[in-house]
């Protein structure tokens, strides 16, 4: 049985520009040289061991959404303020340009197949193009290219002790991509986990094969979740920010900061987006029933599929049910417009209230038997006092940090998982936070099962948890047999070490130790 290596939204995007030797404005990854320190750990750990391992990018290993003039320089159109979508034929040229700009990230990858060991890539919600057969080629490609080019470095007696055929045809052939999740019975389930959060949850993932079709034509408002319409249509025109913002609580978190310390920004942003509302309005209305129902049948089909190869049978179907379906951009963009009408009308109320009780109050001082000198002094600080409260009440209503739906829906889809395939651990990214939580749920034979979230590998804006932490953490999930643990590659010590969690059990339980699996 081979170990599992889990890593999750790298969020790579163009990379370093060759003509300037700077990186491209929107770049959120800029690790490529600790993210090949620690495959070339992972070989060498491997080699130790005597037993190979499965390398797993769990989703967002690419951000096709975050991309400086993604479609400009590469199609034949003109440039949009809002570009048009992205077609497996530009996809793939994109994510060659991708990996052009992240050499040692791809040599990293390389060293993996090279030294006999596997490479699973799993898309998440910012690059399900990945699900393209001609991504996928354009992806081996490059790690051939890597690897004809001599930039893997394998250890040729530690080689041969994990059985390598040393070929580069071989090598390449160790690059496997899975269309929604890896299985291992008995063992593991993994996938991103976008498809539990009601923001980033697509109706019809498994509909890659449509691009196959020669004259196919991408509509992907037809299936947009929101955080990829906010993150298309809005947050990059923020610029340059080395993090990304996954939830909605850190959403208003991001909103909040920007307020603070932004706000010409924040004002620059949305003033000149303004004209451009209707355009995306448009778009997101603009989508055909027929190719709703095209991606319906094309996810249709490849479900039945994978639940027939998987050996899962019904009970695929019963996972793929548990997904969140309810707030793509077009339906958002309905309950918005449906939504306003009560916030206008607090708003108004508001207004209401606080000039009727302006009013009230300098009527009564005004019949108050005073001087002039007197009522002067109370006038003033009845304005001070309404003002203060209008501003006060208007910035609570603007830098409040809306509740989540449901605060922790991963979990509970974890939880539902593990039951119905009837695995130990499940296995998540997409959140950008480290979780490690046992699960409530009894498997078969009363055997515990895990949740764990592999966090990310760039920056992160915030975190819940008052812990002293890098701002980067360089976070994995390690398996070994059903077990799994919760880790950090140390780039400085070329090594790693659990991560650090406290108890959530509450005051009147002492903390425990770190936990691991």
């Amino acid at each position: 049985m081979k170990d599992l290596v889990v890593v999750s939204d790298l969020h790579i995007g163009r990379g370093l520009n060759p003509e300037t030797r700077r990186y491209f404005p929107l770049e959120t990854f800029f690790f490529d040289a600790d993210f090949r320190g620690f495959c070339q750990w992972l070989v060498a750990r491997a080699q130790t061991r005597g037993r190979g391992f499965k390398l797993i990018i769990n989703g967002d290993g690419f951000d096709f959404l975050r991309i400086h003039d993604a479609l400009g320089p590469l199609s034949n159109e003109p440039t949009k303020r809002f570009s048009s979508e992205l077609t497996p034929q530009s996809a793939a040229r994109l994510v060659t340009e991708i990996l052009a700009g992240h050499t040692d990230f791809v040599g990293g990858l390389a060293d993996v197949v090279a030294s006999g060991n596997e490479l699973i890539i799993l898309p998440g919600n910012h690059d399900l193009e990945v699900h393209w057969a001609q991504v996928q080629e354009a992806i081996v490609a490059a790690i051939r290219a890597s690897l004809k080019a001599g930039a893997s470095v394998v250890d040729a007696e530690g080689a041969a002790a994990v059985g390598v055929v040393d070929t580069i045809d071989d090598a390449v052939a160790r690059v496997t991509f899975s269309p929604w999740f890896h299985y291992e019975p008995n063992r593991v389930w993994i996938e991103h986990g976008c498809q539990y959060d009601p923001e980033n949850a697509f109706r019809f993932p498994l509909r890659g094969r449509l691009g196959d079709d020669p004259g196919f034509t991408p509509e992907g408002e037809v299936d947009l979740p929101l955080g990829n319409f906010f993150q298309r249509y809005l947050y990059n025109a923020f610029g340059s920010i080395t993090f990304i913002v996954p939830t909605s609580r850190a959403n208003g978190r991001y909103a909040k900061w920007l307020l603070i310390n932004e706000p010409r920004l924040l004002l620059r942003v949305l003033t000149s987006h303004f004209p451009f509302a209707l355009q995306v309005l448009r778009r997101v209305a603009g989508g055909s029933k027929e190719r709703r129902e095209a991606y319906r049948v094309a996810h249709a089909e490849r479900l039945d599929e994978l639940s027939k190869s998987s050996g899962l049978g019904e009970t695929l179907l019963s996972i793929d049910k548990l997904k969140h379906t309810g707030a793509d951009a077009a339906l958002a963009v309905d309950s918005m417009v449906r939504g306003a009408a009560p916030l206008v009308a607090k708003g108004a109320l508001s207004l209401l209230l606080f000039a009727t009780a302006w009013i009230t109050a300098g009527q009564a001082i005004s019949a108050m038997e005073l001087g002039f000198g007197a009522k002067s002094v109370l006038s003033l600080v009845l304005n001070i006092v309404v003002i203060a409260a209008a501003v006060g009440w208007a910035a609570h209503m603007v830098l409040r940090i809306p509740a989540d739906l449901d605060p922790r829906p991963l979990k509970r889809a974890a939880e539902q998982i593990a039951v119905l395939a009837g695995v130990p651990l499940v296995l998540f990214g997409h959140t950008h936070e480290e979780v490690l939580f046992p699960l409530e749920r009894r498997i078969s034979k009363g055997k515990k099962a895990w949740y764990l979230n592999s966090g990310t590998w760039i920056a992160v804006f915030t975190h819940d948890v008052l812990l002293p932490r890098e701002r980067v953490q360089f976070s994995f999930i390690d398996v070994v047999g059903d077990d799994a643990t919760l880790m950090h590659w140390n780039p400085m010590r070329g090594a790693a070490s659990p991560v650090i969690l406290l108890d959530e059990s509450g005051p009147s339980q002492p903390p425990t130790s770190t936990p691991s699996v």
